[in-house]
Formats: structure tokens, sequence, C-alpha cells
């Protein structure tokens, strides 16, 4: 085991609520230990599993679209869940993250730990900045995915 710890934003930034992974990374670049790899993706699958290789703990943080909606409510789930679709939600990708996590596993890439932070969005059409919702809800998400850095560091080798 590496002890290496990868945080992913997924998401546009161009595409207004769905930049909120890609924020939260730009929040953390100060707030996490400096072996501690931050990323951004768009969320193809082949890609995201090349950034958490090697990887002990990966977090990811996503945008998702709600059913019934609530923007800016926040979710936290494990690779099981996400995996399953225990969650109302889905993500604002093509392939969600349960396709990814699938894919992980037949190859035998997951990491030893994963999980998911993830804000419902309000609005993901072309354009920039945050909806009130979500900007509104970015400070407790930033929180829970430090507390899982944290903990990452905690539980490391």
């Amino acid at each position: 085991m590496s002890g290496r710890v990868v945080v992913v934003g997924v998401g546009n930034a161009f595409r207004r609520d769905d930049g909120a992974g890609p924020a939260v990374v730009e929040a953390l670049r100060e707030r996490v230990p400096d072996d501690t790899v931050l990323r951004v993706s768009d969320g193809e699958v082949g890609r995201m599993l090349d950034l958490w290789c090697g990887a002990d703990t990966v977090v990811v943080v996503e945008s998702v679209r709600g059913r019934p909606a609530r923007p800016g409510r926040l979710h936290t789930l494990s690779v099981t869940e996400a995996a399953t679709g225990a969650s109302a939600s889905t993500s604002t990708h093509a392939l969600g993250l349960g396709e990814c996590f699938a894919l992980a596993h037949a190859l035998d890439r997951l990491p030893r730990e994963l999980v998911v932070h993830a804000v419902e969005v309000a609005d993901v059409e072309l354009g920039t900045g945050l909806s009130e919702a979500v900007r509104s809800a970015l400070p407790a998400l930033i929180d829970r995915v430090l507390a899982s850095v944290r903990e990452a560091y905690d539980h490391r080798p």
C-alpha cells in the first residue's frame, strides 16, 4: 500500500453548478497535506481510473441531479452505494460514477478506500459561476472533503 490520498473534483466549470467539484479542489490547495494529490476530471471513465491508479484512498467530489431535486443538498456515498445507485441522484455526466466504479472493480483498480461527496445542482447550462444554492453549500462540502482527507491520513499505513 502506498498511503497515497487522491482528491478528484469531477466537473466542468463552464457548465455552472457542474463546476462544484473543481471549485472544491481549488479551495483545498492550501488546506491539505502537501502529499495529497489534487486533480480535476471531466468524468471520462478511463481518465478517472488513471487519476487514482496506485492510490489507497480516493475522495471524489461530484455534482449530481437529485430526484426529487433539492439544489444544494449534500450526499456522502461509499463506493458500494454509488455503484448500486442507492442514492436517488444521478451524475451530471454521460456515464455516472456507478459505471466508473463497476469498471474499476472489474479491472481490479478500485482503491482500498473510496468515498464520494456530492452536491445537488440547480443549473448545469453553459456559463460560469455557481448557483446560489450550490455556492451556499460549498463550505459544508469542503468541510466534508477535508474530514475524509484527515481520516485517510489518520488511517494511513
